[in-house]
């Protein structure tokens, strides 16, 4: 399957939607957090898998605004494996020379959550390879108000004159003002939807939808993924005869 990957075109930015594995759980006849644990193994395979191809950017969606809602117990549960699992993973970074980063409201995090993922970043903010973005108490509107609100604070003071407002612009007041757009989304467990993930920077974003719930989504099927991608023609508002010309 990796052999007939063309190197030549990567996105260069991958989003996954980790979706199912509450589902994988249940099916297991067990507790949603069962699932939340053997969902680090697919975590770990795909971020090796996107470094070894060359994908330059990497961004999961580990947890978002809304799932504060959820039981308690489970958003405990989740708050402690998030802890113990970049405890554990950390060193993997650093030899592999993937740098983590994080976007979405940390201050929403458990202090302890917010430590482990500060010394983390700390760690890892001079390395080169892959950078591996968590979405953590995240959710596209939240980045997209907060944008806003930060451009208005900036009109205000007179740092930005309202005509120079543009869609560039724009983009550098979003949390991911670093990294391009992703080319590439995929969502597990066959939902189809976004569900509040970088709503502005998947506008030509090309979706993936992978009926394998995420515990059991591995390099291979990412493979899959990114070949379904070289297959398409993107197009950005364009007619295939105008892509074609531009690429003679």
């Amino acid at each position: 399957m990796k052999d007939n990957i063309n190197s030549e075109n990567l996105p260069q930015h991958i989003a996954v939607i980790m979706d199912g594995n509450g589902r994988w759980a249940k099916k297991k006849g067990a507790r949603r957090v069962f699932g939340h644990k053997n969902a680090v193994k697919a975590v770990r395979d795909v971020t090796e898998a996107s470094a070894e191809l060359g994908i330059k950017y990497l961004t999961l969606y580990a947890f978002s605004t809304e799932n504060w809602s959820r039981p308690k117990a489970e958003v405990e549960a989740l708050m402690k494996l998030l802890v113990s699992t970049i405890r554990k993973e950390v060193k993997t970074l650093v030899k592999n020379n993937v740098k983590l980063q994080s976007i979405g409201n940390r201050d929403d995090l458990p202090k302890g959550c917010q430590r482990e993922l500060a010394e983390a970043i700390e760690l890892t903010k001079d390395h080169t390879g892959l950078t591996l973005t968590l979405a953590l108490s995240y959710s596209g509107r939240w980045d997209i108000v907060n944008a806003v609100k930060d451009i208005a604070h900036d009109v205000k003071n007179g740092k930005v004159d309202p005509h120079d407002i543009n869609t560039n612009l724009f983009s550098k007041y979003l949390s991911t003002d670093k990294m391009p757009d992703p080319e590439l989304m995929i969502r597990t467990s066959g939902e189809m939807r976004v569900s509040n993930f970088l709503l502005w920077q998947l506008a030509y974003s090309e979706i993936y939808i992978s009926p394998i719930l995420w515990p059991d989504f591995r390099r291979e099927h990412l493979y899959e993924a990114i070949i379904d991608y070289q297959k398409r023609e993107r197009r950005f508002g364009k007619t295939s005869e105008q892509v074609n010309l531009l690429n003679d």
